[in-house]
């Protein structure tokens, strides 16, 4: 009899102990360890990013330095850069600025305040392509923030840094170069 209760005891004081660790296997009480990811300096998805050390270059070097003027174009206008450039434009640009540049994408029947550029536009193509680059880069700034209030973009057309690296947005830059009005 008393084997019996001994049994019952200890066999009792194992089920509490195989609960509690399930409790916490199973993270019915999730405790934060200091070996999660989670919780370490980053960010997750559809978070904005940390931002760029101070005084740091990308690993494909400085696409220009501020306070300093436009950049030069430094890639040359060949078949290659101009076809690159025309099947980028096909991803990034042309759902707002249209198949051929002139300002009249499916996007833009859905702008009322402000219509895309009309790429072929004497304004636009006498423009150098340091400013054409830069525009690409940093998109177009709307300061009074009346076309999508609720994003926090407040622009007229959205930064491509992030979607174009610095040799893309140049090939970007010689494709938009061979647009004309008469296309």
């Amino acid at each position: 009899m008393r084997l019996l209760k001994q049994l019952v005891i200890v066999f009792a004081a194992l089920g509490v102990l195989v609960g509690a660790l399930m409790v916490f296997a199973f993270d019915v009480i999730k405790i934060d360890w200091v070996a999660f990811m989670e919780i370490q300096d980053s960010y997750g998805s559809q978070e904005n990013p940390l931002p760029v050390p101070a005084q740091s270059i990308p690993v494909e070097g400085a696409a220009y330095l501020p306070g300093m003027g436009e950049p030069v174009n430094p890639v040359p206008a060949d078949d290659v850069s101009i076809a690159r450039g025309a099947e980028l434009y096909s991803i990034h640009c042309q759902m707002c600025h249209g198949e051929n540049g002139q300002g009249n994408g499916t996007v833009s029947a859905f702008l009322i305040k402000k219509k895309p550029a009309d790429l072929t536009s004497d304004l636009v193509q006498s423009k150098s392509d340091g400013s054409m680059f830069l525009a690409i880069t940093n998109g177009i700034f709307n300061p009074d923030n009346s076309l999508f209030p609720e994003v926090q973009f407040s622009g007229q057309m959205p930064p491509l840094k992030e979607n174009l690296t610095v040799r893309e947005r140049w090939d970007v830059v010689n494709y938009l170069r061979t647009l004309s009005a008469g296309q």
